[in-house]
């Protein structure tokens, strides 16, 4: 088992950290819901998987196949458009009628996280019953197989045991990018800046001008951006789109936001490329088989040795 692990610890670090990527992109939207509302967004698993839809749309509506250099860069770059404007949307629209009328109404946490749990599994049976016959010519389940492979893969770097895909390649950047963009927004603008102070100390935001609602649609709307942007690059890698695709994967990019820290964006960042990684290698040492146990089992160690998570703690003395 540890001789696998050496073996192939260069190819499961660059496997890890580009689906960490995903993982992460993810993340950032539960840690900002959570950080402003104080809700974990079940439903942002199926925001994610509205995403997937989106971009295997665009591939089939375009005719893409087998395209590489530059022309993946384009392709990947409209498919993430359109599926974050997608995402981004229907993010949106799920706060305003699952959330938001509870919110006016001064309903409990429970009542908002049992809404939650119910517009995931109404967005994913809507997606499988009407969705998929709807949309796309399939047989499988609702499992939608992009024509053949638009991508067309090859090594960009190549140094000896490290050798890196272009696609993989992408995804990693696209995700730095991504969250350089989101950090800068948080940390610079007006409406980032009302985002810190209502995941701070919403009363005392409010007091100083801030509007709640706002800030609220902007936090769903940046998430499903994140999770659209996420989808369009997990199609990148596995060019397939099912209506379940999202359950498993939000229940890691949520164990990826609580081992950052929940709350903490640049936590969903470490959380996401750590859990990636954790992942390979457990697959490398254990098999294929265990990775999933591997990714549980990291999240109830660090819940049993360190709730706040790796970066919560500064999070938490923030607040205090």
């Amino acid at each position: 088992m540890l001789d696998n692990f050496v073996n192939q610890f260069w190819p499961n670090t660059i496997d890890g950290l580009s689906l960490g990527a995903i993982y992460a992109l993810v993340a950032l939207g539960y840690t900002m819901v959570y950080g402003v509302l104080r809700l974990i967004n079940f439903a942002h698993a199926e925001i994610f998987m509205v995403g997937t839809f989106a971009s295997v749309f665009t591939i089939q509506a375009l005719g893409v196949s087998e395209v590489g250099g530059l022309g993946l860069i384009g392709v990947v770059v409209l498919l993430a458009l359109v599926s974050g404007l997608v995402s981004g949307g229907s993010a949106v629209l799920l706060e305003a009628t699952a959330y938001r009328p509870l919110r006016k109404r001064g309903a409990s946490r429970l009542a908002a996280l049992i809404s939650a749990i119910g517009a995931s599994i109404f967005i994913q049976q809507l997606f499988a019953t009407i969705g998929v016959p709807l949309l796309f010519d399939t047989s499988k389940a609702g499992k939608l197989p992009v024509n053949s492979h638009f991508v067309e893969r090859s090594n960009v770097i190549d140094l000896g045991p490290i050798q890196v895909s272009n696609d993989k390649l992408i995804i990693f950047l696209g995700a730095i990018l991504m969250m350089i963009a989101l950090d800068q927004f948080v940390n610079r603008t007006k409406l980032g800046r009302g985002i810190r102070s209502t995941a701070q100390d919403p009363e005392t935001a409010v007091l100083m001008g801030v509007n709640i609602d706002r800030v609220v649609t902007a936090t769903f709307l940046v998430g499903g951006i994140m999770a659209g942007v996420a989808a369009a690059l997990y199609i990148v890698r596995f060019e397939q789109a099912w209506y379940f695709t999202g359950f498993l994967l939000g229940i890691k990019a949520f164990t990826a936001a609580v081992l950052g820290g929940i709350g903490n964006i640049r936590g969903a960042l470490v959380g996401g490329f750590a859990l990636g990684l954790f992942e390979a290698y457990g697959a490398s040492i254990f098999g294929s088989g265990w990775k999933d146990v591997v990714a549980f089992s990291v999240l109830i160690l660090v819940l049993m040795f360190r709730p706040t998570g790796i970066l919560g703690e500064s999070l938490q003395q923030a607040r205090a």
